[in-house]
């Protein structure tokens, strides 16, 4: 089966792990301590992330460390993005919309 960045992002739990591992490398087990779920879930989680590129596991000793590659949320970064200035004119318009009426009541 043909992953993207945005099967990895789409589940919870693995953008909880993307997350958790943009901070430290750890160990699948230090991983799956982590969360209260099944380790061979966590181990699914991990596999899918691996194909999607965004993490690669790197043997050291007995362990195999959870690296995050970042480059590849890009695209999911980009893609997000392009909905910011859309966002935050819907923002902007609403805030104004909110002091017209707070105006209006301090008028009153």
């Amino acid at each position: 089966m043909r992953r993207d960045v945005f099967q990895a992002i789409a589940d919870p739990i693995r953008r909880d792990i993307i997350e958790l591992l943009a901070t430290e490398t750890l160990s699948i087990n230090e991983v799956a301590e982590k969360f209260e779920i099944s380790r061979p879930a966590i181990s699914k989680h991990l596999k899918i992330l691996n194909e999607c590129g965004i993490i690669s596991f790197n043997q050291k000793g007995r362990e195999r460390l959870c690296l995050i590659q970042p480059q590849k949320l890009i695209p999911a970064f980009l893609w997000i993005k392009q909905y910011n200035t859309l966002w935050e004119d819907r923002i902007d318009s609403f805030e104004n919309y909110l002091d017209k009426i707070q105006t209006k009541k301090d008028k009153k």
